[in-house]
């Protein structure tokens, strides 16, 4: 960020560590979404190096946080701030040094298809419990797949096993047996809950990814 004016290194300091946690936003004028206040989570924003107005500085953040907005806001308490550049350097489990070019998928379908060598499809373009890989998981019995695919809750009963870092209000990815993911969710229980409770809703899925009928569901006859 380039600031407006000269400002003491302990004064921007101080500032930034007043933006930490949760704070409220307005997205800008010119945004994909509706224009209303909403809350968002500032993991923490680390200033790396400063060089007279200017300012590189890294933040971790929940998703949906404008940046530039929150540059602006930092400047409003010191005088005015703008944002210069902005670089995305990771993506939930995803770092850049992982990255691969739309170039580098080609090349890999290119191997693909005419020698049918799939080390490179395989290495560019991950599986989708890749996205994954950062969260808490559920592993769930092969009988409740089906259900949690319609969109249902998970109850206890349909819970094979779990992470034991689990708290109410996580994000939690729900597993097969097998490591397939089925959705993620919130967790309505933190992991004490699901080793002692016997019945009730655990968690709540959000966004759905297996097919229905993947694991077809049981019926009595």
């Amino acid at each position: 960020m380039q600031l407006h004016k000269n400002v003491e290194e302990v004064k921007l300091r101080k500032v930034c560590e007043e933006f930490v946690g949760k704070i409220k936003q307005l997205p800008p004028v010119k945004s994909a979404v509706v224009r209303k206040l909403r809350e968002r989570t500032i993991y923490y924003i680390d200033i790396i190096e400063i060089s007279g107005k200017y300012v590189l500085f890294r933040v971790g953040c929940e998703a949906g946080t404008y940046i530039r907005k929150l540059v602006s806001d930092i400047g409003s308490k010191i005088g005015g701030a703008h944002m210069l550049e902005l670089r995305r350097t990771k993506a939930g489990p995803f770092k850049e040094e992982e990255i691969f070019t739309l170039h580098d998928v080609m090349d890999s379908y290119h191997y693909y298809r005419k020698e049918s060598n799939e080390k490179y499809l395989r290495k560019v373009i991950l599986p989708i419990e890749a996205a994954v890989a950062h969260l808490p998981k559920v592993w769930i019995l092969d009988g409740a797949v089906d259900s949690v695919c319609h969109g249902m809750s998970l109850k206890m009963p349909g819970i094979s096993k779990f992470e034991n870092h689990i708290r109410k209000k996580d994000i939690v990815a729900i597993m097969t047996l097998k490591n397939e993911l089925v959705c993620y969710g919130i967790a309505t229980v933190d992991s004490k809950k699901m080793q002692t409770g016997r019945t009730g809703v655990t968690v709540k899925p959000d966004a759905v990814f297996m097919k229905i009928g993947t694991y077809p569901s049981k019926k009595h006859e």
